[in-house]
């Protein structure tokens, strides 16, 4: 094929992706101020202005999760306008085969799918990441309470008379025992009161059982006990949930975060699938070229546009469907992580290439 007609095709597919990718993305944005303007209703200390802040923020997490629909209806448009101003049919007569006029579109998907993983996923998850703070903060009047990193886990508890931060090795999800734990508690901001080290801490409702422990008070000798009893307000569900989500982090990031997690002693199986589904990225967008293709490729007919559009959203509908189950399968370990991130594009792959084959070659 030659260079022009690459790069005419190219331009005809960009245009009409661009097009459906803009008209989604203005909608959602519209959505989210919609519905963080209710959420704020009765706040006062949420304005406009932060609504507005933390809608712009949220807009690059959903990029991402338009731009399959993005290529599908957009490739749909494009194809179909090629087809229907029958410049594809003499293409074809020039003995340009289906697969060959669609290296443009498949080309153009695949680099999305890269650029998007490898060069907007930091910009994005750093954006989300601060958007899930400003909701904490404004809409649910709490902040992290768990940190995780290379020297073990700290964990931040607090009232109205004073605070605490734990640190810990790692952390036995099955007991939930700490390992090596060091507790110094303040009055109020910054007032030091004591320090508290010990082997081991076991979550119980409502209180830390720390065992062989050491109490150290400013001007005062270091007092051993053999247990202590600490209050909290913490539980198992709240530390988990105070995890930073794997849409927050870098794509960059995940594989050492993910080390940094299971040496806690904390599952890390939701990251690791969201690791592989974002290196599944490509090849889902190059699907989708493929399902365009299947539904716009054909000489229009009557009623073949009503068949088009209908049969691209129920193919929408159903990844979308698919996608969900089989992920929320994988999150749960039912079937291993490499499947369930695979499972999606793999499929939605040999569908389109499938259908292409026999409509085109068979």
């Amino acid at each position: 094929m030659s260079t022009t007609l690459f790069a005419y095709i190219a331009r005809q597919f960009l245009v009409g992706v661009s097009g459906v990718f803009m008209t989604l993305l203005t909608l959602i944005f519209v959505f989210d101020v919609v519905e963080l303007t209710r959420r704020a209703t009765g706040k006062d200390a949420v304005t406009i202005w932060i609504v507005l802040q933390m809608a712009t923020l949220k807009l690059p997490k959903m990029e991402q999760e338009v731009m399959p629909f993005a290529i599908l209806f957009g490739g749909m448009f494009a194809f179909w306008r090629l087809t229907r101003s029958n410049e594809l049919v003499v293409a074809r007569s020039a003995g340009i085969s289906v697969w060959q006029f669609l290296l443009p579109a498949l080309s153009i998907s695949a680099a999305v799918g890269v650029i998007q993983v490898g060069l907007f996923s930091p910009i994005s998850s750093a954006m989300l990441a601060q958007f899930e703070k400003m909701e904490s903060l404004y809409f649910r009047g709490q902040v992290s309470a768990l940190s995780v990193s290379a020297t073990g886990l700290w964990l931040r508890q607090g009232d109205d008379n004073g605070q605490a931060v734990i640190h810990a090795t790692r952390m036995d999800q099955k007991t939930l025992e700490l390992q090596n734990v060091i507790v110094v508690q303040y009055e109020g901001l910054d007032k030091f009161v004591r320090r508290i080290d010990a082997a081991s801490a076991r979550l119980a409702p409502g209180i830390w059982r720390l065992e062989k422990v050491y109490l150290s008070r400013p001007d005062l000798p270091t007092v051993f006990q053999s247990s202590y009893e600490l209050m909290t307000d913490l539980t198992i569900e709240r530390i988990q949930d105070s995890f930073a989500s794997p849409e927050t982090m870098s794509f960059w990031d995940l594989q050492s975060f993910i080390g940094t997690l299971e040496k806690a002693g904390f599952t890390a199986h939701r990251h690791r699938l969201h690791f592989h589904t974002q290196l599944a990225v490509p090849l889902l967008l190059c699907a989708m070229v493929l399902i365009a293709a299947t539904f716009s490729l054909r000489p229009t007919r009557r009623g073949g546009t009503t068949y088009m559009i209908s049969g691209g959203v129920v193919a929408g509908f159903l990844l979308f469907f698919i996608s969900d189950i089989v992920f929320a399968l994988g999150l749960s370990a039912t079937i291993p992580v490499i499947l369930a991130a695979w499972t999606p594009a793999g499929v939605s792959s040999m569908l389109g290439a499938a259908m292409l084959l026999h409509l085109e070659d068979g």
